[in-house]
């Protein structure tokens, strides 16, 4: 598996805008590993339903199933399913959310079991559609 890495992916911060990393050949890719699948994981949550005008039935349902008052039952079921969906994931090893109502921040962190082995990841879907992306790496992460 090879996707091209998005810039500042897998290094605690924010991607520049989730713009495809360029000019360095062979380490604009990430292959065969867990990080591949965590960013294919992303960029899977990322896309909206109904944005890719090639299939308009792929992407997260996030106008339908996800904002609006008291979904959680109803988000947490459409991530972890759009999760379940990408290459390379086996299974949700661990999953937890937290929506912050004051800042409108839902947070995501995943273990996930690829075909590759084990990571962690953490996400941000903010109201402005852009993901923020916190401490993650080759399980298990941080301390």
């Amino acid at each position: 598996m090879r996707y091209r890495k998005l810039q500042g992916f897998g290094q605690g911060v924010p991607s520049d805008g989730g713009d495809y990393s360029f000019g360095l050949n062979a380490d604009d890719f990430f292959v065969d590993s867990p990080t591949t699948v965590a960013q294919a994981v992303l960029t899977a949550l990322m896309l909206h339903r109904g944005e890719w005008f090639l299939d308009t039935t792929v992407g997260m349902p996030w106008e339908t199933e996800v904002l609006g008052y008291n979904t959680q039952s109803l988000y947490d079921a459409a991530i972890k399913q759009t999760i379940l969906g990408v290459e390379g994931v086996l299974a949700i090893e661990q999953y937890s959310s937290s929506l912050d109502t004051v800042t409108r921040f839902l947070t995501v962190i995943v273990v996930l079991d690829t075909i590759y082995g084990t990571i962690g990841l953490a996400a941000s879907q903010g109201t402005s559609g852009l993901w923020g992306i916190g401490p993650w790496g080759e399980f298990p992460w941080g301390s």
